[in-house]
Parts: structure tokens; sequence; C-alpha cells
């Protein structure tokens, strides 16, 4: 009887990057779904937006470049690539912007290196740094939850506010964000690192509105189910084998781990590891961003130290940096790191630094 092995890797499920990328889409469903849900139509505005723009670019560039079209743009990474930029904006930014960072994350940060596979950094997150950067007044004008707002934009007033500025009645977005009691309601992260600049402490924080409706005390109303449905859909493409459990839990770990400390450390100035695993898009990072198989880590031990610097920056720069939210920057950061870091991680070839038997040992 015959017995034939294949060549390594050893793996049974084989997919190709479309098939692997509409997994990838799947799983973000459920989050994309409760983002829409606390914060609007403007979600899936934005991400219908986004897509399309990315598609278009990827395609421009591709007949520019001489490439075979559709089977680059069936690849389906444009698509990802336009949602996340999708769900990392706010749902009421204006259309040029949007497509703006689509622009630069599709042409720049991908093409310009040469396209999948050769790009250094996430286009995504290059896209939504040169946004916060170019624009930081309008990223940082996020909508009130639905459970919390005094006026909610129904489909046409989110189309005719990311297109024009102001809804149907004439509503911009700062009277929006106005809740019941007059009050401009921020972000919870923002709304933290406010409080703190003006004295108050972690704990008379949780007492602001943005705080109120959630499950836990440390989780923003409506920010905490959005974390919450995208860690669902993160557990299900670890569970396909889609992705490796090594960045994911490493930079969640290393999250909690290190606010731990800081909050044991000073509880009334330093947030709790809830607080920062359920706010802001630590969920979103570590399954679907940090993961990026072009931009990330690609040895075993070097993913997991890989997830855990992310980890650490985004609690280092969330508490003493001057952004509230900060995956962008850190993905980003290790980015630049990854060589470094896959070289000094590599596997040992077999039977290398075994001794050699001498004859007469």
């Amino acid at each position: 009887m015959k017995l034939s092995l294949s060549s390594s890797p050893h793996q049974r499920v084989r997919r190709d990057t479309g098939q692997v990328m509409r997994l990838v889409v799947y799983a973000m469903i459920p989050g994309i779904l409760a983002q829409a849900y606390f914060f609007g139509w403007g979600v899936l505005i934005q991400a219908l937006l986004a897509v399309i723009s990315a598609t278009v670019f990827e395609g421009i560039i591709l007949w520019l470049r001489k490439r075979p079209i559709e089977r680059t743009l069936t690849d389906y990474s444009a698509v990802v690539t336009g949602l996340l930029i999708a769900i990392s904006i706010p749902p009421t930014l204006p259309w040029w912007m949007t497509v703006t960072g689509v622009f630069f994350a599709i042409v720049v940060a991908k093409h310009v290196y040469g396209g999948l596979g050769f790009n250094i950094f996430n286009p995504a997150m290059i896209a939504y740094v040169v946004l916060l950067i170019s624009f930081p007044a309008a990223m940082s004008l996020w909508l009130v939850p639905v459970t919390h707002a005094s006026i909610t934009p129904n489909l046409l007033d989110s189309v005719s506010l990311i297109f024009s500025g102001y809804t149907t009645s004439g509503y911009d977005v700062t009277q929006l964000r106005t809740i019941a009691d007059g009050v401009t309601m921020a972000t919870p992260l923002d709304t933290l690192k406010t409080n703190l600049t003006q004295g108050l402490t972690y704990s008379e924080s949780l007492a602001q509105p943005i705080f109120q409706g959630g499950f836990f005390d440390a989780a923003g109303a409506g920010w905490g189910w959005v974390s919450l449905a995208y860690l669902l859909g993160g557990v299900w493409l670890v569970r396909l084998k889609v992705i490796s459990w090594h960045i994911p839990l490493s930079l969640i770990l290393a999250v909690a781990i290190l606010s731990s400390l800081l909050h044991m450390v000073d509880s009334d100035y330093f947030a709790s590891p809830l607080f920062h695993l359920l706010n802001g898009a630590i969920m979103v990072g570590a399954f679907f961003i940090a993961t990026d198989p072009v931009s990330a880590s690609t040895t075993p031990k070097g993913r997991i130290i890989f997830g855990a610097a992310i980890g650490f920056w985004v609690v280092i720069i969330r508490t003493f940096g001057g952004y509230p939210d900060a995956i962008a920057f850190a993905v980003i950061i290790m980015n630049m790191a990854v060589p470094l870091i896959d070289y000094y991680t590599k596997p040992r070839t077999y039977g290398r630094g075994v001794r050699k038997v001498q004859r007469g040992d």
C-alpha cells in the first residue's frame, strides 16, 4: 500500500483570497447592523459609498497598470477595505471626505506599493489617519445613540445630511448631537478625556448621559453592544480558521492587563479594563484590522508580539496622548515593526543547531 504526503503547509481547508474576504464581510454584518441600529442609516450609506468608491478606484488603477481587472476585483479586498473605512468614520461624514479617505487607502496605501500583497501598511487605517489629521472636527462628530437622541434622522435625512450637510428639515450634525436636555453629547472616549482635563474623576465621568443605558457602567450607550457584535463575528472567523487566535487574544489581553494595572494605581484617573474593551474600536481592531494577512506579522510568536504591542500602544495613546481612540495609530506603528518582528521570531529550520555526530563519539 502506498502512502502519499502533500507538501506543507498541511491544511485541509483551502480557501482563495475571494473566499476569505467574503467570510470577513459576513462576519462584519452583525457589527454593522448593530452600529446602524444605534447610530442611524448613515452607517449603511457610508458603507455603500465607501465600497463603490473602493471598487471604482481599484478598477481604474488596475486598468492604468494594465493588470487583470475582473480577477482582482473579485478577490473582494477592496470591498473589505471600504467597509473598514465606513465603520471607522462618523456616519454623517460628508461624502467627499469618505471618497478622499478611500482614495488614499486604495491608490496610495495599496497600489503605490504594488497592490495586494505588497502594501506594508493597513490601507483602511492609513485612510482613517489621513482623514483624522486633515479633518479632525468632522471626524469627531459622531451622532448620539438613538436611545438618547432627541432627533433621529430617517433614511432621507441621512442621505441629505451626508451629501448636503443638512437634513430635509434643516438640521445640521451639531443639532442632531444635542440630547433632550440641550446638552451636546460626545462619544464615551471623548467624554472621558475631556472630563479628566477638567478635573473630574473617572467615576464622576461615568455619571454622564453617554454612559446611561449601557449593560455595564463602563459601557457607553450603544457602544458596548456594537463591540459585542463585532466580537461575535470575530470569534466566528477564528472558529472557521480564517484568522488565527494569536493577534486578537494577545491584543485584548494586553489592553486588559495594562489598563488594569493603571486602574489599580489610580482608579480616579485611569479607566477600567471594561471601559477600554467596550468603547471605541478594540474589537474591530483585534479581529478585523490587526489581523490583515498582508501588513501583520506572519509567524506564530510574531503575531502574539504584534497583537500585544498594538494593545499596549492603544492604552498608552488613549491615556496619555491627544487622541481619544488609537487603534489606527497603534496598527500603523506596529506595521512598521513587522519586518523586525518576523526576522527575530521566524521558526528555526529543522535540524539547524544540532551537533553533528562524529565517528567515535
